[in-house]
């Protein structure tokens, strides 16, 4: 596709700095008529804490400080040396995110993009992610959390976001305190739960066009004061697709029809030193496929959220699990904590990847997916030193049948395709520990480690080719592709045959900080991250056995120096930090004749940069909030179907991010406030690939189509607070730009097309809350 038009400059109102400090916060005495803001983002560091905090730590600080648990201990994030940004629940809402696939427009230097829509999203920060690599079984380089449970699946990210204490986004490799396959950073979703004091709650409806309708509602009790509590929330939407489908009687595409619950039961016997959390969740997702562009022929004459697609498919997602964290608390310096977690899902997504009335390539995924976890670890915390220590163990298993209907695959006027199934289990055990050591009263050493053992086998392998088409859903197989290590066609097809690999690897690492905090309050820091992401299978060789190999783990080496305060006479938080990134065997899809898909590792590339982040409280009722971030990118080695891409761009990695709005309260009507809250996101160009605009040697690739030019987006809400109501209007993509996601090579595996997938179109509604 053609690249688009740039968007209009930001304002230079709106870029004072940064993501602002908010409504996660409690303001102080002398602040409280000020509004509150909705994103706190600061730089933090030699966190160590358990869950069980979070609740008490929330409200923040006597001084209006933002309490993060980042690192398993509550701490103010004005006080910790590691790149974070905290989003509060509050915060969420006003900048008009409801879904984690929406979360880059409020923290620099994170991209989100996926083949799929809101489901399955691909987190990037500072350039880490999976590249062109989109297979259901391979695990985020970003870390992805709920109340400190790692979520293994990626098809489990793509959450809705409902009753939320606040998001912690933490950018850089976290190979200590955090869990599994970390080398970009980690997202902590972190949920509200029972208080123990009092009972409160809210409801929430809501109406948008295309004719979607939302609710949510939080309910809290407490049986017992400091005792028993219980909390139930949930969550619901539905609506219409936001892309047009002109094709008679077609399904429109990009609908909702999502519903999630959550309970969680606190128990502290005795208000004593035990304390129990037990969480019950679950929900489903079950909206129609996003839109893609195919074949060119039949884009003509229709506009840019407009489709002609025979066979619009489905998104169907679920999940369910329940979390036990249990924490006692030994001495007043010494706390124990367990976490524990199992859940299962299931993705099955049918996807037409054509963008016609044809059916030249209709795919139907299948995952099932399994996870238990185990996290176990001590908190000491004395005068002068600080430490946290324990244990982690990861079992995850997915189950993949996957269909690919390939129309004219046998030959002209012969429909064809291929079956893929496998089972891949991980297993990862890990022993971390971290220590805080005042060195003097201002310069604190940080230092930890963290060894890792990971397994994982690759099991029931086996795939065919077949003839039959889409349309009846009738298959006859010809030949074995696996096990078969020659071109599809090839190998006699045997129904017994299976092909199984194992794979394991283990690594050392960890962290080192020094920090110093000058009498002014102002923290400066340097720090040396080395972070991990365990070896992988290629989960999307089905057409030849040549292709399933178990590849090596990913490494960065990640440098930091930063600073962060409060300046002004307290008006000003102002945080900075610059990064280089070793970044050593990322991995990438390498498709080659055959056509035969190989998982590889991109040898060595490299990313530096910064960010700049600032909130400006200018008056009591206006408060400014921006975000600026740099990205630097290049593959140093690499080399994808026999094409050097040396001096690349890393995939999903603009240059440029800045964010920035304000939140005026503007008046009082009706003995209510209304409150202006509009945000911007601009970002520079980006690749959606590694090979760039380069075409591989001798192939029919077009990449120059895979990319999005420099644009901005403009949200913004509107609100009337009165006691305990709230009325919001609020609209996304107000000037309804006219962008892509993420796009996918299909040329060079030889369908004769790329297929792009465009951003949602303007979004508008309002809602009304009730609090009690």
């Amino acid at each position: 596709m053609s690249r688009h038009s740039p968007q209009v400059r930001l304002l230079a109102l709106f870029l004072l700095g940064s993501v602002s400090m908010p409504a996660l916060a409690q303001t102080s005495a002398q602040e409280t008529d000020a509004p509150a803001s909705p994103v706190a983002s600061i730089t933090a560091a030699s966190i160590a804490t358990t869950s069980t905090e979070h609740t008490s730590a929330t409200p923040g600080g006597s001084d209006g400080d933002i309490v993060v648990t980042a690192q398993r201990r509550a701490q103010s994030i004005l006080t910790v040396p590691i790149a974070i940004s905290a989003v509060s629940g509050e915060g969420l809402t006003t900048k008009g995110i409801t879904n984690s696939a929406q979360l880059a427009t409020a923290v620099p230097n994170l991209q989100i993009s996926s083949t799929f829509g809101n489901t399955q999203p691909n987190f990037s920060l500072r350039g880490v992610s999976v590249a062109n690599e989109y297979n259901s079984n391979q695990v985020s380089p970003i870390g992805v959390y709920q109340d400190d449970v790692y979520l293994a699946s990626r098809s489990s990210h793509g959450m809705g976001l409902y009753d939320l204490e606040r998001v912690e986004v933490l950018r850089g490799p976290q190979g200590t305190l955090f869990g599994r396959n970390t080398t970009g950073g980690a997202i902590n979703f972190i949920t509200k739960q029972p208080t123990l004091h009092g009972d409160n709650g809210y409801i929430q409806g809501g109406y948008g066009n295309y004719d979607t309708w939302t609710a949510q509602a939080g309910l809290e009790t407490t049986m017992v004061d400091d005792q028993l509590g219980f909390r139930i929330a949930g969550n619901y939407a539905r609506g219409d697709g936001v892309f047009g489908n002109v094709y008679p009687g077609g399904r429109r595409m990009g609908s909702k029809n999502t519903l999630q619950g959550r309970a969680s039961l606190r128990i502290r016997p005795g208000g004593g030193p035990l304390d129990i959390r037990l969480q019950v969740y679950g929900g489903y997702d079950r909206g129609t496929q996003g839109p893609m562009f195919g074949l060119l022929p039949y884009r003509q004459g229709l506009g840019f959220f407009q489709f002609n697609e025979n066979r619009a498919g489905f998104n169907r997602t679920y999940v369910y699990g329940t979390t036990a964290n249990i924490s006692y608390e030994i001495s007043p310096e010494l706390k124990f904590t367990s976490i524990t977690n199992t859940a299962t899902g299931n993705q099955h997504l049918t996807q037409a990847a054509d963008g016609s009335p044809l059916d030249v390539l209709d795919i139907d995924w299948r995952s099932r997916f399994h996870q238990t976890s185990e996290e176990a670890r001590f908190n000491y915390s004395g005068d002068s030193l600080k430490v946290v220590a324990g244990g982690f163990y990861g079992y995850d298993r997915v189950v993949t049948n996957n269909t690919f209907y390939i129309g004219d695959a046998l030959g002209y006027g012969v429909d064809g395709g291929f079956f893929q199934h496998f089972r891949q289990e991980r297993r990862s055990y890990a022993l971390f520990g971290q220590a805080d050591y005042n060195l003097t009263s201002q310069l604190v050493l940080t230092a930890g480690l963290r060894y890792t053992w990971d397994r994982s086998r690759y099991r029931d392998g086996y795939a065919n080719l077949f003839m039959g088409s889409v349309s009846t859903g009738i298959v006859q197989p010809v030949a074995s592709t696996v096990p078969c290590d020659t071109p599809p066609g090839t190998c006699a097809y045997d129904p017994a045959a299976r092909y199984n690999l194992s794979g394991r690897n283990n690594a050392l690492t960890g962290r080192a900080a020094l920090s110093y905090t000058f009498d002014s309050g102002l923290l400066i820091y340097a720090s040396y991250n080395r972070g991990y992401r365990s070896g992988a299978f290629n989960g999307g060789g089905y057409t030849s056995s040549a292709g399933i190999n178990y590849i090596k783990p990913e490494r960065v080496n990640a440098y930091e120096v930063g600073a962060k305060g409060r300046f002004l006479d307290n008006k000003l938080t102002l945080s900075a930090a610059g990064f280089y990134y070793d970044y050593i065997n990322q991995q990438a899809q390498d498709t080659r004749p055959g056509p035969v898909s190989f998982l590889v590792n991109a040898p060595k590339s490299e990313s530096y940069g910064g960010e700049i982040e600032a909130t400006l409280r200018l008056i009591p009722t206006l408060t400014f909030n921006g975000a600026v971030g740099y990205l630097h990118t290049k593959y140093k080695d690499l080399t994808l179907q026999n094409t050097n891409l040396d001096g690349n761009e890393l995939p999903f990695a603009p240059k440029l991010t800045l964010q920035g709005g304000f939140d005026w309260r503007v008046a009082r009507i009706a003995d209510g406030d209304i409150t202006l809250s509009p945000t911007v996101a601009y970002y520079s160009h980006q690749f959606f690939s590694p090979f760039n605009s380069i075409n591989a040697v001798g192939s029919p690739q077009v990449n120059s189509e895979l990319q999005q030019g420099k644009y901005a987006k403009i949200n913004g809400t509107l609100s009337w607070t009165h006691e305990n109501v709230t009325l919001r209007v609020w609209a996304n993509n107000i000037t309804n730009r006219k962008t892509l996601a993420a796009g996918l090579d299909l040329r060079g595996a030889g369908l004769g097309y790329n297929t792009v997938m465009p951003a949602e179109p303007r979004t508008y509604g309002g809602s009304v809350r009730l609090s009690f």
